[in-house]
């Protein structure tokens, strides 16, 4: 610390002697700061929509069909699945889901859109939803769905029609839908929303669909069975039209789809590396241009003794300089940004201490490398070449 104290901060000194040139290299890395928190927050916002359904799943083990793609675009597989999993010792009980996009006509702007579908068994709880719970029994009336009141686009007469206690009617598939109740789970970037409803229903909606091909099977486990061993056996005696997942499982391979197989997962990935490609150039031309400026002074140094990491030193300085005071910036911004795009999109868009300590590595990382870059002339700076 002392040596720390008697140290004269020479970086400091030359990047604050110019501060139109240092506000410029701030503003530049707060700007890409910016953008990899934009990127990174929809890519986090693109996984957390999208697995949120999994995560709501009353279930300790998940029977899907190998040919689904993710939660929204989910194939079939026989029901009998489901009986001979009740046959594993450990298997208490076995709930069919019946899923399916379906476009449907806003009930405020009466403006086709696309929702999903869910329909299962009234009697049972395939979901960790404490507002279903209340209206559950509703289901069992014919033609009647819950409506997710977290749904992207205008649906703000309607939900204060349903917290009212007032039914509210629509259309879809050529059938009209009661409304009679609302829950909270959230848009995806694969539907704008949710609605529920008994299995009764969901046939007589899609009357294409056959009863016996279900979209997901849930389990339950009794509270002494060894979760392992019961998913080991159900993947031994089950055939292999169906894969057996725990829940912990199926989340992951929902989140695996979105960021490896699906383009916009690709994309988001791409925005970031981009982002921190044009963060490395801007700071680069920065502390690159500040060489050239004070090269006979730094070859006037090597004159008098200092040595090359010294040198060194001062360029690292600047470096982490800039990547501190840019990051301020560039943090503080995105966090509007995120509130915007959060009630633009209904997607679950906010500042996390994980994300913002990441982009704070990649800033460091993005001016070190820069800083090292730069100092390559330094390197070979002669001092008899310079006077």
């Amino acid at each position: 610390m002392n040596v720390l104290r008697r140290r004269t901060w020479l970086g400091w000194l030359q990047l604050s002697h110019e501060p139109s040139r240092l506000l410029v290299a701030l503003a530049g890395i707060a700007f890409a700061d910016v953008l990899m928190f934009m990127q990174l927050g929809f890519q986090a916002s693109l996984f957390d929509s999208n697995t949120r359904l999994a995560r709501t799943l009353n279930a300790d083990v998940i029977l899907v069909s190998p040919k689904a793609k993710n939660s929204q675009n989910l194939s079939t597989f026989s029901r009998r699945r489901l009986y001979q999993a009740l046959d594993i010792p450990g298997v208490t009980q076995a709930t069919a889901l019946y899923s399916n996009l379906l476009t449907w006509k806003n009930p405020q702007t009466r403006q086709d859109t696309v929702v999903q579908l869910i329909g299962f068994d009234p009697d049972h709880t395939p979901f960790d939803l404490p507002d279903l719970k209340t209206q559950q029994d509703l289901l069992k009336l014919p033609d009647v769905v819950v409506f997710d009141r977290r749904s992207r686009g205008k649906y703000g007469e309607v939900i204060s029609q349903l917290e009212e206690g007032t039914v509210v009617t629509t259309e879809a598939e050529g059938r009209t839908l009661s409304i009679q109740g609302i829950f909270s789970l959230g848009a995806s970037f694969g539907a704008d929303g949710t609605l529920l409803t008994s299995d009764q229903t969901f046939l007589r909606i899609l009357p294409r669909r056959n009863r016996g091909s279900i979209s997901l099977g849930l389990l339950q486990l009794a509270p002494e069975a060894n979760p392992a061993q019961v998913v080991a056996q159900l993947r031994a005696r089950l055939p292999e039209d169906v894969n057996v997942f725990t829940q912990e499982e199926f989340i992951a391979a929902e989140k695996r789809y979105w960021q490896t197989e699906s383009p916009i997962g690709f994309i988001f990935t791409m925005g970031t590396a981009m982002a921190f490609v044009v963060g490395v150039v801007i700071v680069y031309q920065v502390l690159s241009t500040d060489v050239n400026a004070h090269l006979q002074e730094y070859a006037t140094f090597k004159a008098m003794g200092y040595r090359h990491r010294y040198l060194l030193g001062v360029i690292f300085e600047e470096a982490v300089i800039l990547a501190l005071l840019g990051f301020i910036p560039g943090f503080i911004l995105p966090i509007g940004l995120y509130r915007v795009a959060a009630r633009a999109t209904a997607l679950p868009i906010a500042m996390t201490v994980h994300r913002a300590l990441m982009v704070l590595g990649l800033t460091l990382i993005m001016c070190l490398l820069s800083g090292a870059i730069a100092t390559r002339r330094l390197q070979g700076a002669d001092p008899a070449d310079m006077f």
